[in-house]
């Protein structure tokens, strides 16, 4: 009893000391409010589309130096090779099968006599009733804006205020600027003066909304229109490209000025963010939605482009800086992919995951906390649509209905309207130029299971159904013409 009451006595000084007896012994002092997040979101940029991923002839010093204060992933993925549907993915953690906006439009792109099967019936809008990361993080106490680019509906029904978004600046349906040039035609956003261009617009009223919000936790979404078409720039900078060398198929002075606007606000809002003494309790990522336009840019050694499951189509550059937490100028190598950033972003802040909201991704804090790994083992893509070639050296299309899957170096893609399997070593084979599925039928046939189980858990639609106005000759004879062009 004695010793008992001595520790009891004990335990009491010690929580006077501490002043309550449930205080935190961690270095982060008790008032420390939960990070900010600033993701910015780049439409169409490519995978080598930025200094730090190799680029000469593009000019981003501001996003390069993010690059050398945070982690650089050099495996990192948008959830399909267009926008509308990794965007999907992003806000709701899951992929395409449970929200059903498989690609941007319909589904039944290019003339139906060159359309082997009939494709999965797609949807464009996001559903309200699926969570957002933006519905979440206001539960745990943030303010939050999407500026820019939506394309997932339209409010009041489905834009981002109907999606858990306190602001929305110039968001809507739209896959694409009418203008990058005041005026912008579009509803959610005030026209500025003439001649105002958009990209630095959305710069100004992302800048505004951190200056508003500076001492409250917040999440800021900014999903650039840029660098979608149209191309526009500003006429000084595209000169300066014009009297600039290119690197290789790196060479359009249009889209060169564009990146660099872009670049440009990257870096006023990080001057902001370390303005305002924010920039250490702060969490900034860097993110395109899928790869470059091919008819536009270049992603070598990279095969594809946008519109593709090649690798030039879903492997996107990828920054995270977080003070404290990630090691300045590291990199992880890791295979991560859009839907991640849901989990991720729940763990950092706090938020809890609303009941019976399934989510796919898995958070990569353990990756920006140095880890090597994280527990699953295959990250998928189901695109049961066609996308018509915009270039010649595709033929009639860019891709057919596919699926795919990665299990560590291995790639392996599906096409549904022939049955086509590839197989590719993306440690040895980057450029998914050698197909060795005939070589490896064990390796094959393991990534083919794991993607048919895959399918059947999430029940994922497959397009079967032979297409009537298919006509194989015409077909035959349109690619012949294309490629030959």
């Amino acid at each position: 009893m004695i010793r008992s009451r001595n520790i009891l006595i004990c335990m009491g000084i010690i929580g006077c000391l501490l002043g309550e007896w449930d205080i935190s012994l961690s270095n982060e002092p008790p008032d420390k409010k939960p990070p900010n997040v600033v993701f910015i979101l780049v439409d169409d940029l490519g995978w080598k589309d930025v200094g730090f991923m190799g680029s000469t002839y593009y000019e981003t010093p501001n996003i390069d130096k993010l690059a050398g204060e945070g982690m650089v992933f050099t495996d990192a993925y948008s959830n399909a090779p267009n926008c509308a549907p990794t965007r999907a993915c992003l806000l709701s953690g899951q992929y395409t099968p449970r929200h059903g906006i498989y690609t941007v439009g319909t589904s039944k792109r290019g003339k139906s006599v060159y359309r082997r099967i009939i494709p999965v019936e797609n949807t464009t809008v996001l559903d309200p009733r699926i969570p957002t990361i933006a519905d979440d993080l206001k539960q745990a106490g943030y303010t939050s804006a999407s500026i820019g680019k939506w394309h997932l509906g339209a409010d009041p029904e489905s834009g981002p205020i109907s999606q858990g978004f306190d602001e929305n600046v110039g968001g809507d349906k739209s896959g694409h600027p009418r203008n990058y040039f005041s005026p912008y035609h579009n509803t959610n956003l005030e026209d500025g003066p003439k001649g105002e261009y958009l990209t630095d617009r959305l710069t100004d009223e992302a800048v505004e909304f951190i200056q508003a919000n500076r001492e409250n936790p917040f999440f800021l979404y900014l999903s650039h229109y840029a660098v979608h078409t149209p191309l526009q720039a500003k006429d000084s900078l595209i000169k300066k490209y014009r009297d600039k060398n290119p690197d290789g198929g790196q060479n359009n002075p249009i889209y060169a000025a564009m990146i660099e606007s872009m670049d440009s606000g990257v870096g006023r809002i990080l001057e902001k963010l370390g303005q305002l003494g924010l920039e250490e309790n702060t969490v900034v990522i860097f993110f395109s939605d899928n790869g470059g336009h091919g008819g536009v840019t270049d992603m070598s050694p990279l095969r594809g482009s946008k519109g593709m499951l090649y690798e030039g189509g879903i492997r996107v550059p990828m920054i995270v800086k977080w003070p404290g937490v990630v090691e300045p100028g590291s990199s992880c190598d890791v295979p991560v992919i859009s839907l991640d950033f849901y989990p991720t972003l729940l763990e950092i802040s706090g938020a809890k995951v609303p009941p019976g909201h399934v989510i796919d991704g898995e958070s990569i804090v353990k990756l920006l906390n140095g880890g090597d790994k994280l527990e699953r083992n295959a990250i998928f893509w189901h695109f049961p649509a066609y996308l018509e070639s915009y270039t010649s050296e595709q033929g009639v299309w860019r891709t057919t209905p596919t699926g795919a899957v990665r299990v560590g170096d291995y790639k392996l893609l599906e096409y549904f309207d022939n049955g086509k399997i590839e197989l590719y070593n993306l440690e040895e084979d980057i450029g998914e130029q050698n197909d060795i599925s005939s070589k490896m039928p064990s390796k094959t046939k393991e990534l083919m299971k794991i993607l048919k189980q895959w399918r059947n858990d999430i029940d994922a639609p497959v397009p079967i159904e032979i297409n009537p106005q298919f006509d194989e000759d015409k077909f035959i004879k349109r690619h012949e013409s294309l490629i030959s062009d």
